[in-house]
């Protein structure tokens, strides 16, 4: 039990840490992990469903559905894009009106029904175009697209829904307020991310496989099963999990707070604002009393308690939208802090977008033959070799790295979790630059004449072998295993606790935002570049094109970017909560040195 300021008693949940894991992770394959993963099933079986499909949709769309290669790349952007976006709508959904357990079971049945679409798209003759006669190949009939387009916007219910609240609610199952709890938190992003890569393993060998060289059916109805299997599972475990009902809308706080801090704009601040501004924490919040911060003093006017202002019998403003708590103020200051770093991983997240999609037209047009044998690798599994790096970097840096830096910094994570996304941001130049060299390479053995055949409706394969393409994606692999789950445990942890699904929310909103954009590069790089009188950077045969010039391009945009990010990160106030706050009034903080990249 704790109690707050005013004496009030808060219940503290029963925290079941790692023995409820299995029921969430459980969306990761549970017949393969042990029992402290098992919370993750329903997320890693939806991405089996998603992510898992969509790393071979493109070979699904330009083979089955008879698109265009620039065409079937756009529409996976969008959809990833609108997966991504609409997490956004789902932690809003999430923490306002049903909460996570409610919203992940709701999502996740929904994804089981847009993977059976999409498996009967490929099952039944009649709902996807017929093969090609000779040179003659008919395109997707309206009636076909409404289908296949009707399952992927259940898949994106599914996805919104289950991506911003899967985390935040595996996270609520460890207790914040001990040491145990906490340690267990920080593993858990890291092994989280570790249980959904080993699916994508499989999703990206044997299933991608058997959607390519046996039956897009039989392919496709493997992880619409497993998706079955999640919801099971997810259900099965409903009475262990700890379930943080929602408090109502938190946009509602944010608004009343910017809206307050403008009415008393003109209003003077005093000269010890955590003495004298108005707070008040509701006796049933959530929420760890937050410091004070010096940053956006604009909106500590929120809190200024004038002779108009009154007080309920509770001790909270008669009035919200004419006065506004400390806390609420430095809630608001979270969220705004938040902001410019969510714009950095926006650019950062194009290099992961690229590696998605066109490395799987590089590997289309490379010799993909294993040793001497007939056998040809799937061209959408060369990306298991960012999962593998992934799979062998993350129990490494987890269990050796972290405790090492321990002792040198002092520093729980090792290292600060914005030092960690830097280093990600900087692997992924790197990723840029070997990509585009390895391209060059290939396209010249093409245009020499070192050709192996003829891919369908593209061009000459080069004899460039495919495993050169694997040292781009174990790059790619380092700087996803340090950005992307440094910025998961960034967005949980800088959020409020009545805020964590939007925090979940902004990781997938930026991956949105950068689908949109990386599909408009796209766009532009395909209509304004030129390479002789017909091809661009992008054309249809690689070989014809120059994608490493766009490499290139997206190299010189991360380099931009990271010089952006280090000025951001070097702002950037981490979150502290209340029990340092003597400290800082007394003058042994300084808060204008507040844990940057330092």
């Amino acid at each position: 039990m704790e109690k707050n300021e005013i004496g009030a008693t808060k219940k503290e949940p029963n925290y079941r840490g790692v023995k409820a894991m299995p029921f969430v992770i459980s969306n990761c394959f549970s017949p393969l992990i042990s029992d402290l993963f098992v919370l993750k099933r329903n997320e890693t079986f939806e991405k089996l469903g998603t992510i898992g499909t969509s790393s071979n949709l493109l070979v699904y769309l330009t083979t089955v559905f008879r698109m265009k290669s620039i065409t079937a790349t756009n529409v996976v952007n969008i959809f990833n894009g609108t997966c991504n976006f609409g997490s956004l709508l789902g932690a809003f959904v999430s923490d306002t009106y049903i909460g996570r357990y409610k919203t992940i079971g709701i999502a996740s049945i929904s994804s089981f029904l847009g993977m059976l679409v999409l498996t009967l798209s490929a099952a039944f003759s009649k709902l996807h175009p017929p093969k090609c006669q000779s040179e003659n190949c008919v395109g997707p009939s309206p009636g076909q697209l409404i289908f296949l387009y009707s399952g992927f916007v259940l898949l994106i219910i599914g996805a919104s829904g289950i991506r911003p609240c899967n985390l935040a609610f595996g996270a609520d199952q460890f207790d914040p307020n001990t040491d145990s709890g906490r340690r267990g938190t920080n593993s858990f992003f890291n092994w989280y991310y570790f249980t959904f890569t080993f699916a994508m393993m499989i999703s990206l060998t044997g299933i991608v496989y058997v959607q390519s060289n046996v039956d897009w059916a039989i392919g496709l109805g493997i992880p619409t099963f497993l998706m079955f299997l999640s919801c099971t599972f997810f259900f099965i475990g409903t009475r262990l999990y700890v379930k943080v009902l929602p408090e109502g809308s938190p946009l509602t706080s944010i608004v009343q707070t910017l809206v307050v801090a403008f009415k008393k704009r003109k209003l003077g601040l005093p000269e010890h604002p955590w003495d004298s501004l108005f707070n008040h924490i509701p006796s049933d919040s959530i929420n760890s009393k937050l410091a004070y911060t010096d940053q956006l003093k604009f909106l500590n006017k929120a809190a200024i308690l004038t002779p108009e202002d009154d007080i309920a019998s509770d001790g909270s403003p008669a009035n919200p939208r004419k006065l506004c708590s400390l806390q609420q103020v430095e809630e608001v200051k979270c969220v705004i802090r938040v902001i410019p770093i969510w714009l950095a991983g926006i650019i950062y997240y194009i290099v992961l977008i690229q590696m998605q999609n066109y490395v799987v037209f590089q590997a289309m047009q490379s010799n993909r033959k294993l040793g001497n044998s007939n056998f040809k690798i799937p061209a959408a599994t060369y990306q298991i070799f960012t999962m593998i790096t992934l799979s062998i970097w993350i129990p490494i840096y987890d269990r050796i790295i972290v405790p090492f830096l321990r002792k040198i910094t002092g520093k729980e994570e090792g290292i600060t979790i914005l030092q960690r996304v830097g280093i990600g941001i900087l692997f992924g130049i790197i990723t840029m630059i070997i990509s585009a060299l390895v391209e060059k390479h290939r396209r010249v053995l093409a245009e020499t004449g070192h050709t192996l055949g003829l891919v369908e409706r593209k061009g000459a394969i080069s004899s460039m072998s495919g495993n050169w393409l694997i040292p781009q994606l174990v790059m790619a692999g380092l700087s996803e295993g340090f950005a992307i789950i440094g910025q998961v445990e960034f967005f949980y942890k800088q959020f409020p606790e009545n805020m964590r699904s939007f925090g979940g929310s902004f990781l997938f909103c930026g991956f949105a935002m950068s689908n949109y954009l990386s599909s408009f590069l796209v766009s532009i790089v395909h209509k304004t570049t030129r390479v002789g009188e017909t091809s661009n950077w992008l054309a249809e045969d690689l070989n014809k094109a120059r994608l490493e010039y766009f490499y290139y391009l997206v190299a010189g945009l991360e380099v931009v970017n990271l010089g952006y990010f280090v000025v951001c990160a070097k702002w950037y106030k981490y979150k502290r909560n209340e029990g340092n706050t003597m400290d800082v009034a007394m003058g042994k903080i300084d808060l204008k040195k507040t844990c940057n990249l330092d």
